[in-house]
């Protein structure tokens, strides 16, 4: 139980850190909205994943070598973070 948290908490910041490197601009977002950007995105593109394969289960990132899960994670904290930067959650500036 532990260590599937700890993995939650790690692959979802992972997961928010390439998001927010696709990202352009700067997010002044520290360790923990981006570790809930990740695992917010990887929910929701295994919402995403679930409710297109008919309720199979077509793989997540919190799953070893489930790469599709973690393209689906990335995506979707990408868009996670182009929308709260455009209703002012997080703050959007240019380099």
């Amino acid at each position: 139980m532990i260590g599937t948290i700890i993995s939650w908490i790690v692959i979802g910041f992972i997961v928010g850190l390439i998001a927010r490197a696709i990202m352009p601009g700067r997010q002044s977002m520290g360790f923990l909205k981006t570790t809930g950007l990740g695992i917010a995105g990887a929910l929701l593109g295994g919402l995403v994943s679930w409710l297109f394969s008919g309720g199979a289960s077509a793989g997540n990132a919190f799953s070893a070598n489930a790469w599709p899960g973690w393209v689906l994670s990335t995506v979707f904290a990408v868009v996670l973070l182009w929308v709260a930067s455009r209703s002012g959650g997080t703050r959007h500036l240019p380099h």
